[in-house]
């Protein structure tokens, strides 16, 4: 990655009108400071790849990530770029005007909660798909969620302006805004965005001109945060019209698979639950059944030796435990799994102490696994049951073995 200061040759300012212009923009590399990342001063409003997150080019290098680091805007790039070249910059326009879309939405929501009811905003969260407000109350009721999703959106009708002002630090008219205070390395004016009537807070974001670019606001609900708090989860403008469209696609594949209309998906899906909890309860019966079987055929048989070895696709390690559980282990050695063939699954090896301890670590080794071991059982998880086959001819040859210095 390579770092050098930026200089801009035009100021984009945030109307709609220069929408396409913000997308590109040409610029000199003046100076390098660090293999793989360039630093420029912030000090434009709305730069292309200014804003921490951006994504984009620099000519045909791609930016990874812009993080902030006082005034200055750090890149991140996967190759370096020669100074003075000059070269083309391209924002991912996709990813900045959802963030702004989403930030512009925090402002919106997070002023009118506190004006309709009190809520304070102490942070939030921008996520992928969806984003949280943490709120200062232990809880929002139905009622109140619904009145504020009814607020926002009709701000949004409104169609009303967001702008932003620059204030010295020492400009009374920043008393007045909303703020959680500066980073300690702050530098330069301060940076207001106006929601006219509404809101004016301290940020050092991208934003929607106009609230109108928000489209819509979705409250999707509330969750409990920490002690006290609550998460509001919301989407905004383009999200919210992805989320529909999954939404539907969800609903037709549900359709398809449970034979019935949208309206019974959850009482068809609690009954297909109901169904499995009472097949695995049955499922587990039998397998308890027939792990008692195979351990008394086993010990019924006159010519059984003193080794016992299986392997089951189905099964947990209740079916191994309860097999070695009816065979006398201190005199036989029991080497149980269960799960695929060549795939992952559980061991068991159960047996006189003296020859499960060393054989123990060699089970593991050949099984890929990881497990331990107390007063003659060791068990655990394999990662491959494909050399099974090998790890069952050593126990058997061990046994063969003991059985002869017997004699």
């Amino acid at each position: 990655m390579s770092t050098g200061l930026l200089h801009e040759r035009a100021h984009l300012s945030s109307n709609k009108k220069s929408m396409e212009r913000r997308k590109l923009l040409r610029a000199s590399l003046l100076s390098f400071k660090t293999p793989f990342c360039f630093l420029r001063e912030v000090d434009k409003c709305c730069c292309v790849l200014y804003q921490p997150d951006d994504h984009g080019l620099i000519g045909d290098v791609p930016v990874l990530r812009v993080t902030r680091q006082g005034p200055e805007a750090v890149h991140f790039v996967d190759s370096p770029l020669d100074v003075g070249q000059e070269v083309q910059l391209k924002v991912d326009w996709e990813r900045r005007f959802d963030h702004m879309q989403q930030h512009t939405g925090q402002h919106l929501v997070t002023a009118l909660a506190d004006t309709m009811f009190g809520y304070k905003t102490t942070s939030w969260e921008l996520g992928r798909q969806r984003s949280t407000i943490e709120l200062d109350t232990p809880s929002v009721k139905p009622a109140q969620l619904q009145a504020l999703e009814e607020a926002v959106n009709e701000k949004i009708r409104a169609h009303v302006p967001v702008t932003v002002q620059l204030l010295a630090i020492d400009d009374p008219a920043v008393e007045k805004v909303r703020s959680r205070g500066l980073p300690e390395d702050h530098a330069g004016p301060i940076r207001i965005i106006d929601i006219e009537g509404i809101d004016a807070n301290m940020c050092c974001g991208t934003h929607v001109s106009n609230l109108s670019h928000l489209q819509v606001i979705k409250l999707l609900g509330t969750e409990k945060g920490k002690k006290n708090k609550t998460n509001l989860i919301f989407l905004a403008g383009n999200r919210v019209l992805k989320y529909a469209e999954k939404s539907f696609s969800t609903e037709r594949s549900l359709v398809s698979l449970l034979k019935t209309g949208p309206d019974e998906h959850v009482e068809a899906v609690d009954k297909l639950q109901k169904s499995v909890k009472l097949l695995q309860k049955t499922n587990l019966s039998l397998l308890r059944d027939m792990a008692v079987l195979i351990a008394q055929n086993f010990m019924s048989n006159l010519q059984r030796g003193n080794f016992f070895s299986l392997h089951k696709k189905e099964g947990d390690n209740e079916f191994m435990n309860i097999i070695a559980n009816e065979i006398n282990t201190e005199e036989t050695l029991v080497f149980l799994t269960v799960g695929e063939e060549k795939g992952p699954g559980l061991f068991l090896l159960a047996g006189p102490s003296e020859q499960v301890t060393p054989m123990g670590p060699r089970v593991l080794d050949l099984l890929q696994g990881k497990g331990a071991g107390k007063n003659g059982r060791f068990q655990g998880k394999a990662n491959s049951l494909a050399r099974r086959g090998e790890m069952e001819a050593l126990l058997q040859q061990l046994c063969s073995h003991h059985t002869t210095e017997e004699e």
